[in-house]
């Protein structure tokens, strides 16, 4: 698992630690029972505050993503709810569709950005 962390684009590091897990599970990247990594060694390898990896992870853990425990530490688990795929994907294209509004972008700049950063 690879999580990066930007300083500069403005979205909390703690959700930008829990998008990117979520993101891993829902992918299939991070499978049920996969143990993420403890706090504190998260928190050294991306330079973070270990309240903040905990924030993230205690975010997981309420809605489902994960279950912590002392013996096991933090797990993956399937939510009883876990979104679909499709769901998120339009989530994400929506925010992306706003912030490219308030930019004053139109579509066609708009589009022609997701297609370089797909790599098309």
């Amino acid at each position: 698992m690879k999580i990066v962390v930007d300083t500069e684009n403005g979205l909390a590091p703690w959700r930008q630690v829990h998008d990117q897990i979520v993101l891993a599970i829902t992918a299939g990247a991070l499978p049920d029972g996969t143990r993420l990594p403890p706090i504190r060694q998260l928190a050294r390898d991306l330079g973070l505050a270990s309240g903040t990896v905990a924030r993230a992870y205690r975010e997981l853990e309420t809605a489902g993503w994960v279950l912590t425990a002392r013996a096991r530490g933090t797990v993956v688990t399937t939510p009883a709810n876990r979104p679909d795929p499709a769901v998120l994907l339009l989530a994400a294209a929506t925010e992306y569709a706003t912030r490219a509004r308030d930019l004053g972008a139109n579509l066609d700049i708009a589009l022609d950005a997701v297609r370089k950063a797909y790599g098309d």
